[in-house]
């Protein structure tokens, strides 16, 4: 037993849903760990299924789920636009829960593993917009301008877009002051998010 995935488990209000969820998972040949915080399930080393828990839903997510055929159309793209590959799957109550279907995607996924299907992130090769609110802050403080050069492009995108994302200046405000530190540390805005 993965006892991080069962801190995981017993943390959520859908602690009895996910418990079945992970015992269909176990029945199937994959390699139990943790990533970006949650339970994850691996096939040949490659990322297929990850699961969660949110507040009004708990469900899978299928990596490279625009493979999957989907015939029953339980699948969808959480982020249109933004995300290319993953696919998830919400469930509501303990009755959405189908184990056999469930494992038939799961096969589906494996199978197209070894088949070699994957869509892999295209990098995104775009200049990095540095919002005013932060060049003027460079002015201010020479050492974070330094560090923030010191960033890869994709953490400065993120600090970057995290800024220009905000519609009141009063937020943009309040996210540099979130920012400024994690910055000056060398912390990237999701590393939080990358480290497993």
């Amino acid at each position: 037993m993965n006892e991080k995935v069962t801190q995981y488990i017993n943390s959520t209000k859908w602690t009895q849903e996910l418990k079945i969820l992970r015992s269909f998972l176990l029945e199937l040949p994959l390699e139990e760990t943790i990533k970006w915080n949650v339970p994850a399930y691996l096939y040949k080393n490659k990322n297929i299924i990850g699961m969660a828990a949110y507040k009004n839903y708990f469900g899978l997510w299928f990596h490279q789920g625009v493979f999957l055929k989907d015939k029953q159309r339980v699948l969808i793209n959480a982020q249109e636009n933004k995300t290319k590959a993953l696919r998830q799957w919400r469930f509501y109550k303990l009755n959405d829960i189908d184990r056999d279907l469930i494992k038939r995607y799961v096969y589906e996924a494996m199978k197209n593993v070894e088949l070699g299907k994957e869509l892999k992130p295209i990098k995104n090769t775009t200049p990095v917009i540095i919002p005013s609110i932060l060049e003027e802050e460079f002015s201010e403080n020479h050492k974070l301008n330094l560090k923030f050069k010191e960033l890869t492009t994709s953490k400065k995108r993120e600090y970057s877009e995290y800024l220009i994302s905000a519609k009141k200046e009063t937020t943009k405000q309040k996210r540099l002051e979130k920012i400024v530190p994690m910055i000056l540390n060398g912390i990237g805005l999701n590393d939080k998010y990358k480290k497993r």
